[in-house]
């Protein structure tokens, strides 16, 4: 069964040349070019994943993903320009799960579209299986709930985005291990990193901004210069 795409992108010239590109790899696409008219093909159909321009017609890319997130976990990819729409797009409330810069390469793409939809088919069938034993994990005041995808922060509930659960469940579960942005992505992401760093720092600040009392001295999560990140001495 081909797994399906929702791509909303106005550019007319991009939005064939894409479809063409993921239609090659054995991908169907359902296209729209702005967005009321994706919500609308969106509430009618069944999609493996979304393919975003937040530059968008009549109702924006910013707007589309926030509706979208209230009522769907889908795979959002996120095909943008700008940075500043990158911080909002992977922050609280809008959650994408990834992003690509324009211009982008035709492969780079394709592979950061099939790397989303392996990641969510391998997650649907872990929940599905149901066999693993409940997990808490600690660390300081944090309690972090493997089963339920859930974290405590001295007893009060921290609402966290599904990337970010997974960084600080990959800090916690090896404490005492110091990680580099490429391997937080390759293990969060499961896919190669392509150097930029936009993604990692965007959802390490988002997260330092939930679980520190104080994201300028960081408890939980530390800073290695020059190296990559830890989890704090507790």
């Amino acid at each position: 069964m081909k797994h399906k795409i929702l791509l909303v992108e106005d550019d007319v010239a991009i939005n064939d040349m894409v479809k063409g590109q993921l239609t090659k790899e054995g991908l169907e696409v359902v296209q729209a070019f702005d967005g009321e008219e994706a919500l609308g093909v969106f509430a009618n159909d069944v999609f493996d994943l979304i393919l975003l321009d937040l530059m968008l017609p009549r109702l924006d890319g910013m707007e589309f993903l926030k509706i979208i997130r209230e009522k769907s976990m889908i795979p959002i990819l996120i095909m943008s320009a700008k940075d500043g729409d990158l911080d909002k797009a992977l922050g609280l409330g809008f959650g994408a799960d990834d992003y690509i810069p324009k211009p982008f390469s035709m492969i780079e793409l394709t592979a950061r579209v099939k790397a989303a939809i392996r990641r969510a088919t391998h997650y649907s069938r872990t929940e599905q299986k149901g066999e693993q034993e409940k997990k808490v994990l600690t660390a300081g005041e944090l309690t972090i709930d493997l089963d339920n995808f859930a974290l405590l922060k001295s007893g009060r509930e921290i609402k966290l985005t599904a990337k970010e659960f997974h960084i600080l469940k990959l800090f916690i579960s090896h404490p005492s291990r110091v990680y580099t942005k490429a391997q937080i992505y390759s293990l969060v992401w499961e896919d190669d990193y392509y150097g930029d760093e936009n993604v990692i720092n965007v959802h390490m600040r988002r997260l330092r901004e939930k679980i520190e009392d104080d994201p300028s001295k960081p408890r939980y999560i530390k800073t290695l210069w020059g190296i990559g990140y830890k989890l704090g001495e507790f």
